[in-house]
């Protein structure tokens, strides 16, 4: 029979840590609501895995193997069985080692990787007999996809609140909200609650989970004698943003805006709790396979106007490096720059891990990045199992992974990302064959 156990530890980091995300270094000030980790432990009698939600914006590739190895090496498990799921909240920080080697923010990272080996070991001794229920609701009026094609024929990412200049929006959002219940044997029941957007609400240099915080609170408010876990679902071109609203007359920013998308996920779902239907039970399964990923590299000709746009920007500023341009097209081509001048010496493709654990008819799928809406709903769609969860920024969170159709249209997300066209498309079928062989 499947048993789960589970754990909950504080990852809040010190005053001065790095906060991660945007284009200037934000030290942390302050704390509106603490970051966690929590673990979920899943154990058959034969195989077990362990499954952490993380209250932070990613770990890169370089840091993360190193952490799946100290957990490996903490619990006993398999390197496979041990997977990372980062929410992506732009209040948290970053975990990656840079260039020459040194750990960003070494001090809370080093403890921040013995905390997430406690948290497996706790999980793993707290595992009790489980039942596995579902249910599936619908979440309006929080995710928008954020690409737009502009009047000039161009594409734009965030182009501003009642842009007149906007023409009609690039894609779809996934609606869909998902719950994983794991009824535990005399243990509180865990919720696993899944939605695809961008946790980047409220701002500022205090961390916060931003809106997941809110999924976690209403939900175990809701549900008594419940712990809340919430995963990042595919959100790479979506973010809170309606820009037919009004700043000074609407809640478009802020911790309110946050504390209202949160409820309205937690709620989609626990609306249907009482109509949950089980899982079919079995086996726990992981797998782990290399995607070859190749480079997306500048041409010789894009080169020289890299490399002297990148050294101004980190010497000067993003408004130094690019005089010529005006809001969202700054970042548009710092960002390109600064990819050619990252990726230029790096070899043509790079190995990254596509992680799946599974156990009975429920299957947990991840990328490690920021895929598009549409890689989520395809996987979705081609599972074989009862209930496929996919979440990004896991095992690695190395860039955006825009579909064939955005690279055709282009944008901030396709000039910034360090993949080539055709990657996001590969993710889709090579998870798809990962998970229906377990």
């Amino acid at each position: 029979m499947l048993k789960t156990g589970f754990a909950r530890v504080d990852i809040t980091p010190t005053f001065g840590t790095k906060v991660a995300g945007y284009f200037e270094v934000r030290p942390m000030d302050g704390v509106l609501d603490p970051l966690y980790a929590s673990a979920i432990a899943f154990d058959d009698g034969e195989k077990k895995a362990v499954l952490f939600a993380l209250d932070h914006l990613g770990i890169r590739l370089s840091f993360a193997t190193e952490v799946r190895k100290a957990i490996a090496d903490a619990t006993g498990l398999p390197y496979e069985a041990i997977s990372l799921t980062c929410s992506h909240t732009h209040l948290g920080p970053e975990s990656s080692r840079n260039s020459d080697g040194s750990l960003e923010n070494e001090e809370y990272n080093l403890w921040f990787q013995k905390r997430l080996c406690d948290a497996a070991v706790m999980a793993l001794e707290d595992v009790v007999p489980t039942e596995m229920l579902v249910c599936r609701g619908r979440v309006e009026d929080v995710a928008f996809v954020r690409r737009f094609r502009m009047k000039d024929g161009s594409v734009q990412t965030n182009p501003g609140l009642r842009n007149p200049n906007i023409d009609h929006v690039l894609g779809n959002t996934d609606e869909e909200s998902q719950l994983l219940i794991l009824k535990r044997e005399n243990k509180p029941e865990i919720g696993i609650v899944t939605f695809q957007v961008h946790p980047d609400v409220i701002g500022g240099c205090k961390v916060s989970a931003d809106y997941i915080k809110f999924v976690r609170d209403t939900y175990e408010t809701l549900i008594p004698n419940s712990y809340c876990v919430y995963l990042n679902g595919a959100q790479g071109d979506t973010n809170h943003i309606d820009v037919s609203l009004d700043a000074e007359t609407d809640l478009v920013y802020g911790y309110e805006r946050a504390k209202y998308m949160g409820k309205k996920i937690a709620c989609s779902v626990i609306s249907n709790y009482e109509l949950a239907k089980p899982v079919r039970d079995g086996k726990v399964n992981f797998k782990e396979v290399p995607l070859m990923a190749r480079y997306n590299k500048g041409t010789p000709d894009q080169l020289e106007d890299a490399i002297r746009r990148s050294k101004i920007y980190q010497e000067q500023g993003l408004d130094a490096a690019t005089p010529e341009y005006e809001g969202m097209r700054k970042i548009e081509v710092v960002s390109e720059a600064e990819r050619i001048v990252r990726v230029k010496d790096f070899p043509d493709e790079v190995s990254l891990p596509l992680v799946a654990i599974s156990a009975g008819g429920a299957v947990f799928s991840t990328v490690p990045g920021e895929p598009f809406t549409d890689v989520g709903v395809q996987i979705k769609a081609g599972s074989k199992f009862d209930f496929t969860i996919t979440t990004c920024c896991s095992n690695g969170d190395e860039a955006y992974f825009p579909t064939q159709s955005a690279f055709d249209e282009g944008g901030y997300e396709v000039v910034s990302t360090d993949f080539a066209e055709g990657t996001a498309e590969q993710i889709v079928r090579e998870t798809l064959a990962l998970i229906n062989s377990l």
